[in-house]
């Protein structure tokens, strides 16, 4: 008896362990464990082409700014397909679709789509709106299904074969400007938490098994923001936090109840999300500059509840905090601050000429730019030319930080307190590099306008390299 509870102790360890690694490989929503942007797995490699440490890479069937999201063994990413694929000729709105691709992790095979008519009139294809288009919101995974939110077009919810469960409108308005919206769902304990700020200037709250409406929050001028919520634990409860025009919101997730708000400067837009770390929050607005506010708040809290302010300025993608330092991009700038103080720790031009190897020894990669600047230099404001300019956020794995250039350039910076560029990368596959990577068991996951590309160290010069159309996997409408 002794000896059958011993192998069933170790037994039920192994199944725990075996089930907590696969849980730490899941990248199962926008910037992956709570929208931290920091992953726990081993890095991805610092030097990729499309020759080298190149896994796969599958040509998608349509646009799409969302980012994929990796549950266990499989990889989904959204694309609009049917209308808005030139900017200049965008055909007819009735023909708009949205597709929920999903696909092998291991190999990029094609296992299974869901197409979804989009809900007419959509916004029109023209000025701002083409610089994300209609699939700009990532999907989110609790490893039994798969939620995406289309805007006008509602929240879905399919089962992890590609079966829809449930559907729910959230709204047909079309936001500032006509700009739409991007922001991503959500999960907490049993909701599915969905920002329909362009739809009706609201957070709304849905049951994640049945789509039922739990709670809805709105308030007016909702209709600029495209920032995503974060969850904060702090003394014994969570929080709901939100980076809105003006001020940063908590609330309760459970009732939408409102626990504090703190005022953040007067700026009528947010593109970027709030990060935390240690029961701080911290943003950086474009507009608003910054601050980091102490959760747990009650009412309008007070200035004391501030830990700072500083006129720093933000860009669309999200910044991230590591180790006690808070990086991000933002026209063509690496910046990195103190996440005690907001003091500067360095700010540096992303080059895009010649980098050092990820492997070269440092005095190899250093280097003396003239007034030119055109000599490659791994400290200074001045060195390289020009600059990456990105929507993307910055990601972090190891001791690496891995940022997306619009056009296809990857900077990889060491983490540290000096910048160290490691190595800068390029895939030129023509199309709009706006989505965040995914991070998984070693793996990055890069999706552009046209392909999605799975990094991966040693990985074959593109053992895969197809039309996803051409795959042979069923779609939803075939089961």
């Amino acid at each position: 008896m002794a000896r059958f509870a011993s192998l069933f102790a170790a037994l039920l360890l192994a199944l725990l362990l075996s089930v907590a690694s696969t849980q730490a490989s899941d990248w199962a929503r926008f910037r992956g464990p709570n929208g931290s942007g920091v992953s726990p797995d081993p890095a991805p490699p610092a030097e990729w082409s499309d020759e080298k440490n190149l896994a796969w890479r599958v040509e998608l069937p349509g646009p799409g700014s969302s980012c994929p999201i990796v549950v266990g063994d499989k990889v989904l990413v959204t694309c609009w397909i049917g209308y808005g694929l030139d900017r200049d000729e965008p055909g007819d709105q009735a023909n708009l679709k949205r597709e929920l691709v999903c696909l092998s992790r291991a190999t990029g095979d094609k296992l299974w789509s869901a197409t979804e008519p989009a809900k007419l009139p959509e916004d029109e294809y023209s000025g701002m709106f083409t610089q994300h288009g209609y699939a700009s919101h990532t999907p989110t995974s609790d490893g039994e299904r798969v939620y995406v939110y289309y805007g006008k077009s509602g929240a879905l919810a399919y089962d992890m074969d590609g079966k829809e469960l449930w559907r729910r409108d959230c709204g047909d308005g079309s936001g500032r400007n006509d700009w739409g919206s991007a922001a991503s769902p959500i999960l907490y304990n049993n909701l599915l938490i969905c920002s329909a700020t362009a739809e009706s200037n609201a957070l709304i709250a849905l049951d994640k098994t049945t789509g039922a409406v739990v709670w809805r929050y709105a308030e007016e001028g909702w209709d600029g923001v495209w920032s995503t919520p974060i969850l904060v634990e702090t003394h014994g409860r969570t929080e709901l936090v939100l980076s809105v025009p003006g001020k940063v919101l908590a609330l309760a997730p459970e009732t939408g109840e409102v626990l504090w708000n703190c005022p953040a400067g007067e700026g009528d837009s947010v593109s970027s999300s709030a990060i935390t770390a240690d029961g701080v929050i911290y943003t950086i607005t474009g507009r608003d500059g910054a601050m980091a506010v102490r959760a747990g708040g009650s009412g309008e809290v007070e200035e004391s509840q501030v830990e700072w302010r500083e006129n720093l300025r933000g860009g669309i993608g999200t910044a991230l905090v590591h180790d006690g330092l808070i990086y991000w991009s933002s026209r063509g700038m690496m910046n990195c601050v103190d996440a005690a103080t907001g003091e500067e720790v360095y700010q540096e031009r992303l080059v895009v000429d010649e980098a050092p190897q990820a492997d070269a020894p440092a005095e190899a990669a250093e280097g003396e730019a003239g007034e030119s600047g055109d000599a490659p230099r791994r400290r200074g404001r001045r060195g390289g030319r020009g600059g990456s300019r990105g929507y993307a956020s910055p990601v972090v794995a190891g001791d690496y930080l891995y940022n997306t250039g619009r056009d296809g350039t990857f900077h990889v910076v060491r983490l540290g307190r000096e910048y160290d560029l490691a190595a800068v990368n390029k895939l030129a596959d023509g199309g709009d590099f706006s989505a965040t990577p995914a991070l998984s068991d070693g793996m990055m996951l890069v999706r552009s306008s046209k392909y999605l590309y799975c990094i991966k160290a040693e990985g074959d010069a593109v053992a895969k390299n197809f039309p996803l159309n051409a795959v042979d996997g069923p779609t939803a409408s075939q089961r």
